[in-house]
């Protein structure tokens, strides 16, 4: 099997999650398998190494993959091509593939990459997507092609008017995904162009449990979010595939110690992600509201966006924060005994596993929502980008495990709202009913990751439909 994945993105390290839940649970058939991830982007990878001692192998794509184009992109498709048809000539490819006797049998690729299915199927390989996002999030783009032939609105144009998409609740044009919004847009034009590739792939993997997600994921596979005229994709949700090692020694003992120190469920941990970032007036505004709310908090604070108009330097590691200039003043003494502020980074699946833990605060990354599904945490919901609006939609109106943030949308969050939801939260009726249905969807997620679950069986069942084919 191969993998063919763009840089930022985590299809080698989920597939192998996967792959260990497979090995556990099957794992004389396990062993018969092996993997080749292949990268392309400034971030190179790590030639012939094994991932972590499992039989994953990262290797280079031949410097086609790797050459600008256009506005400094990869012309990724002439690339593929070359790649798949050459594979049996390139000893630089076939180096560590020699050990297993065979050209690659299957590719799959991320949906970064999905414009290669078409050149797989040239070739006779089998091509599958893997879908990092929720089968909500799939529908949309499945769906997307037929919405754009109803109107001649951009969504940003919409504004409160409802998109209805089979399988998931509707929502205002407003809330779509940022990139989405204006349909003249190079990258909206790039996204119409994914759905009929997605549908011509052999199946299409997600990172969900079908238990958690049964409306979406069975209107996919009937067809009702397929376009027409396209084949409907088999869907296998193989989820949840949640990183199962965490970095940085020393913030996580920092953390999990001064948790250990506050009763159970009484802190509110609020973590953003790794890409996004506040203004320093909101991320003031914020600690205003902590402080108001008295509550306990655990508060990861990344150092504030930069307003530059290079796309290039935007990316750049930003420093640590400064706390005492970004927070107001005597914030960190007046809050001591109650918060803990981490600048950049902290082990959020360790801190969500933490008894301390009450809620979460949350940009609902669809990664971040299965560690807080399967930690079992209820979710105030602060959309940032991407296609986050709409999880959070999915999350509050569909699966009630959520309350949205009000003012998200806006330039800032207002202090007493922030107070607000933290108080409704921690103490009222609505928050415990918001714990109990968590609770239910962790034990959801973890009956799916058992042998014999349906993450399980379904996953075992596409391994060995691989492996019977010629």
């Amino acid at each position: 099997m191969a993998c063919l994945v763009q840089v930022h993105q985590s299809l080698p390290g989920s597939l192998l999650r996967a792959w260990q839940n497979l090995g556990r649970s099957r794992p004389r058939r396990h062993h018969r398998h092996h993997q080749a991830a292949l990268r392309h982007g400034r971030y190179g990878a790590f030639p012939g190494r094994r991932h972590r001692g499992q039989p994953l192998h990262l290797l280079p794509l031949p410097p086609a993959c790797r050459a600008p184009a256009r506005r400094g992109r990869p012309r990724l498709q002439s690339a593929a091509r070359d790649f798949l048809a050459g594979w049996n000539q390139r000893e630089a490819l076939l180096w560590r593939m020699n050990d297993y006797g065979a050209s690659p049998a299957i590719l799959v690729v991320d949906f970064f990459c999905s414009v290669t299915v078409d050149v797989a199927t040239e070739l006779g390989i089998p091509a599958y997507c893997f879908f990092i996002c929720c089968a909500e999030t799939l529908a949309i783009f499945l769906y997307l092609p037929v919405l754009h032939a109803q109107s001649t609105a951009s969504f940003r144009d919409m504004g409160a008017e409802i998109v209805r998409v089979p399988g998931i609740p509707s929502f205002p044009a407003m809330h779509c995904f940022k990139p989405l919004m204006d349909r003249h847009d190079v990258a909206y034009r790039a996204f119409l162009r994914v759905s009929p590739y997605l549908c011509r792939s052999q199946g299409i993997i997600v990172n969900t449990f079908r238990s958690l997600e049964p409306r979406p994921a069975d209107a996919i596979s009937v067809g009702l979010c397929t376009p027409p005229g396209l084949p409907t994709p088999p869907v296998y949700c193989i989820g949840p595939l949640i990183k199962a090692e965490e970095v940085g020694v020393k913030r996580s003992r920092e953390c999990l110690a001064w948790l250990d120190t506050h009763p159970k469920a009484s802190v509110v941990f609020l973590c953003f992600g790794s890409r996004s970032l506040f203004s320093a007036n909101q991320t003031r505004e914020l600690a205003i509201g902590l402080e108001a709310s008295g509550k306990r908090f655990l508060w990861v604070v990344r150092s504030p966006r930069r307003d530059i108009n290079d796309p290039v330097k935007k990316l750049d590691k930003l420093p640590e924060p400064d706390l005492d200039a970004l927070l107001p003043e005597g914030f960190l003494e007046r809050t001591k005994g109650t918060g803990l502020v981490v600048k950049s980074w902290a082990p959020q699946r360790d801190v969500l596993a933490q008894d301390a833990v009450g809620a979460f605060v949350t940009h609902c990354g669809w990664n971040s929502v299965l560690e807080t599904v399967m930690a079992g945490m209820p979710m105030l919901a602060w959309p940032l980008y991407a296609e986050q609006r709409v999880n959070r939609v999915f999350l509050e109106k569909e699966l009630g495990l959520a309350v949205a943030v009000e003012g998200y949308d806006k330039e800032v969050v207002q202090a007493d709202e922030v107070a607000s939801k933290m108080r409704w939260m921690m103490e009222s009726d609505g928050g415990r009913v918001l714990r109990e249905r968590t609770l239910a969807a962790m034990r959801l997620g973890k009956e799916a990751l058992i042998p014999g679950g349906e993450s399980v069986v379904t996953l075992t069942q596409l391994v060995e439909s691989w492996m019977a084919s010629p």
